[in-house]
Order: C-alpha cells, then structure tokens, then sequence
C-alpha cells in the first residue's frame, strides 16, 4: 500500500508534487484518470488520496463517491473550481478536504502530515476488548495478548480501521496478499476462519466479522 494517490491529468504538476511528497518520505503513485485512479486504489491501496475534479472521463466526484463506497481513507480534493456548490458536493461525499488552485505547497504537506497524525500515524488502535500496536504488530485482547501472524494482524487492522464498511474479497486479497501474488484468493477465506476463531464467542455464529454475501466482509466490533 502507498502512502499517497495523487489523481491529476496536468502531467507537469502531477511530477512536481510527486517530487515534493518524495523529499517528505512519503510513497507515492500517480493517475491521470479517474478510471485509471480507482483501478490502482483497488489492487494496491492508498492511505491518503490527493483528488483532482476535472479528470478526463470520470470526474473526481465520482471517483470520491466510489471510494466512499468501501473505504474510509482521508481523500483532499485538490481543484480550480472554486464554486461554492463545487465545495459543498465534495463535502457532502466525504472528502476531508477541498483545497484551490493554485495551492501553498508547505500548507498542503502540513495538512497531510496533520491527517496522518490524527488518522493515520496511531502508534496504538484499540476497539472495545482489542488493543492492536501498529509500530510493533501486536495484539491484545482482554489485556492479554492475541496470538495473530502478520497476515492476520494486517487483515484485523484494515477491517477495524473501515468499521462499518463492506470490503470486497478482492480488495482485501489485494491489500493483504498483493495483486500479484502467487496465493490463492482462498486464502482471504482461510484468515477470516482463523481471526474469527480467536475473536469470536462463538465461530460458527460470527457477530464481530460479518460476511456480506456475493460481496465481502464488515467488521461490527
């Protein structure tokens, strides 16, 4: 998964940025279509999106509902059109940001290092009986600590950070295992069975990871 997905058709400003982002630390992987945006966010994933409007073919609205639709990664639209109603469409589809052009750079890059500090950077996440630490990869539950492989542990992380979210078996198989691995998309299936093993009062009736038939998987806590 890369840090940020900038989705800009202006190939000059797309490089500048992706420069700047760079010199932060950061990953970064460009789109200059909404098609091409939400084709890359679905097999790789990103933590923050960075969202032009005026994209050729799908617009950046569309692409911010779509990606609203599964996942609630911070998305800051980055746009000329300064229209007021421009502002209130991207409010309303979630974005957590909505920035003209032309833009401060210094102010960008400080508030997206302000997102991945409040939504992005939590060295511990913790929800009801469950204590996950990210810089460490371990868990706990009860206060006692949760037995769980890495694949296990990036696949809780990811369902509890989207609670509330369907996420489709093929976005969590890309995340976890990688569009290009050689596992088996069964594989998804088998971690499911193992997480709700340990996290569920009873298996066979899961009420923590509830499957979403013909679509994923949700986590209700």
């Amino acid at each position: 998964m890369v840090d940020i997905l900038i989705v800009e058709d202006n190939k000059e400003l797309c490089g500048l940025l992706s420069e700047f982002l760079r010199a932060e630390d950061y990953t970064v992987s460009t789109a200059e279509s909404g098609e091409k945006a939400l084709s890359l966010y679905e097999k790789y994933g990103a933590r923050l999106v960075l969202l032009d409007i005026n994209l050729p073919g799908m617009d950046g609205f569309a692409v911010c509902r779509r990606i609203r639709e599964v996942e609630n990664t911070p998305i800051i639209i980055l746009t000329a059109r300064a229209d007021k109603e421009d502002k209130l469409s991207g409010i309303v589809l979630g974005a957590d940001d909505y920035i003209e052009k032309p833009y401060d750079i210094d102010i960008l890059i400080a508030k997206i290092k302000g997102i991945f500090k409040r939504r992005l950077a939590r060295d511990v996440l913790t929800e009801n009986d469950l204590t996950l630490n990210i810089a460490q990869g371990t868990a706990e539950k009860d206060g006692k600590p949760l037995p769980l492989t890495a694949k296990e542990f990036e696949l809780l992380r990811l369902l509890i950070e989207n609670k509330g979210q369907t996420l489709t078996k093929d976005m969590l198989f890309n995340r976890i295992w990688g569009a290009d691995s050689e596992s088996e998309p069964q594989t998804l299936t088998v971690h499911i069975k193992w997480l709700r093993q340990k996290l569920e009062p009873d298996p066979a009736k899961p009420v923590r990871i509830l499957t979403v038939w013909g679509k994923g998987y949700r986590w209700e806590g």
